[in-house]
Formats: C-alpha cells, structure tokens, sequence
C-alpha cells in the first residue's frame, strides 16, 4: 500500500473498528481506499477569471505549440482605452477587490536583515506558490497595486486566490547574492508551510538577477517550476545553469521597442534555448510596439502559469 493511502487508512482505523465491520469489511475498505487514491492525479489548472478582458488582443504572428508568438500592442487601446487614468488606473470593470481581504503585510528575518513582503491566498497548505519579484525602483507595493499595469496584478492576485493558492510580493534588498539570499528564506519559509504545492518565480526587468542565480543554485533549481521573465535582461550564463539542465520551464515576455534591454539580445538567448535542446519548454511572447513596462501590463498570467503546472505535472509522472 504506497503511504500516502497507508496514512490515510490508519487515520480512518478507529472509524472503521468503531462501526463494528468485521475483519473482510474492514479489508475490504482498505483496498477501495488505495484504488481510489491510485488514481492518476491531474495537474492543477487555474479557473478562468476576466479571460476576454486579460486574454492577448490578437496574435500578429502564431508559433509553434504558442512557443514564440508575436502579440498585437497598441497603446492607444491598452493604455488609453482600458485605463480610467492612464498608467496610473485602470478601469474598475478590470479589478475585483474582494481579494484584498486575504493580503497580509508581513516581514521575514533574513540573513541581511527584516524583509518586508505581502502575502495574498492561503499561507499553509497553498496549492501553488507564485512569487514576483520586482525591479530596480519598484518595492513590495508594486506586485499588489491592484490599478496599475492595467489590473493585471489584481487578476494575477485573483487567479491564485481562487485556486486555493499563494501570491507573495517582496521586497528586493538588492540585486545580487544578498537579493537572492532573502528571497531563499521567503521561498524557504512557505514551502515548508505548503510542501509540493508547485513554486513559480516571477522576476520583471532587473529582478531578473534573481531569478538567475536561484537557476544557477542546484537546490533551488529543483524546487522552482517555472521562470517568467518579464523585461528582463538576458544573462547567457543560465543556459548552462542547473535550472537549464533540469529542463524548469522559461517564459520571457518583452516589448520590440524596450530600450532597457534590446529586444534582439532577449530573442538570441530565448534561441539558443532551442538550439542547445530542440524540445526544451521555452516560450517567448513578443510584443510589438510594446516598451519596457509593457509585458507586466499585457502578460497573459493564467496562460502562462496553467503551461507551467501541466509541465510540472508531467515532470513528475
């Protein structure tokens, strides 16, 4: 009996002896309770939420298996039309904010000192954990405004509270070892609380050297399910990187006219992705006339974290 069913069996025991079965009945329970759950477990599937309103607003350019797609962007409708003060507030019909009713302000000590995060969702037991984590200039505030970059943070914070999980925005004490060191302990922290629950690290712009070294540390590689990198730097090191052996799934979302980080050095590394491992799981969303804020702003989360927990899930089989 695997021991996931002899717990479960065990917990129930006193149950069963109680209810005066005899020795066949109560075998007889034992076997119905393993084959129920033998059962091929399904990978978690986030519900849809605001899917006309969040969904990409055309595709220029389809790809294979949606792994390099190029998206229609237009400021005049995805700033100008869709926010009541544009960059600044997004029309209401875009946000629901019953959510904020699960969004702690919390701290964690860490190695360089209090780190101070928001938690929205389930903090134990949680059955996904996504983490965002900004760039230079932003704060913990910035992955919980529910108004700016069109709402989408607030559907990002909808999506995990509906399914039963957990979204944390932290702080970035820098970017470099110290950086990665506390967001570790974050990580640390509620995997314990939420053991298997599948762990997605966001990282916009130059948060992204964070999610770079957690791919190249051995340990956390092995812990995180996805990367989405959104504006972020490339940093040719990762694909030799544990996470890279490991096949973790990567997403970068940029804009064709970001003048952060050139959009031409991102699209070179997302192909030596492929070239280095053809079948790799990779994605790039492309989107045109967008600019460096922009795949925060159009990003379609539930798309992107519903194919990285079907991958995860096939990881595991």
């Amino acid at each position: 009996m695997p021991p996931l069913v002899l717990r479960s069996f065990i917990d129930m025991l006193p149950f069963v002896l109680e209810s005066g079965l005899n020795r066949l009945a109560v075998l007889a329970f034992a076997v119905a309770l393993a084959a129920v759950t033998d059962m091929p477990a399904r990978a978690l599937e986030l519900p849809p939420y605001k899917e006309r309103l969040f969904g990409y607003p055309g595709i220029l350019v389809p790809g294979d298996d949606d792994r390099y797609l190029i998206v229609d962007y237009r400021e005049s409708r995805d700033i100008n039309a869709r926010d009541q003060v544009p960059e600044r507030r997004v029309w209401g019909r875009y946000v629901s904010l019953d959510v904020r009713r699960q969004q702690q302000e919390l701290a964690v000590d860490t190695p360089s000192g209090p780190l101070k995060y928001f938690a929205v969702g389930k903090q134990a037991g949680a059955s996904v954990i996504t983490v965002y984590v900004h760039g230079k200039g932003g704060s913990r505030k910035q992955g919980v405004n529910d108004y700016s970059f069109g709402g989408n943070f607030n559907r990002l914070k909808n999506l995990m509270v509906r399914s039963g999980g957990l979204y944390l925005s932290p702080d970035v004490p820098a970017f470099d070892a110290t950086g990665a060191a506390a967001i570790a302990v974050l990580v640390d922290h509620y995997q314990a609380n939420s053991p298997g629950a599948p762990l997605i690290l966001a990282c916009g712009s130059l948060g992204a050297e964070i999610c770079y070294r957690m791919a190249a540390d051995a340990d956390m590689a092995g812990r995180i399910s996805g990367f989405v990198l959104l504006g972020a730097p490339p940093v040719s090191a990762v694909l030799g990187s544990a996470a890279f052996n490991r096949r973790v799934p990567f997403f970068f979302g940029h804009g064709s006219l970001d003048k952060v980080y050139s959009i031409d050095d991102v699209e070179a590394q997302f192909r030596r992705f492929i070239k280095l491992k053809p079948d790799y799981p990779v994605r790039f969303v492309r989107f045109e006339t967008g600019t460096h804020g922009t795949p925060i702003r159009m990003t379609d989360w539930r798309s992107v974290l519903n194919w990285m927990l079907a991958l995860n899930k096939t990881r595991q089989e």
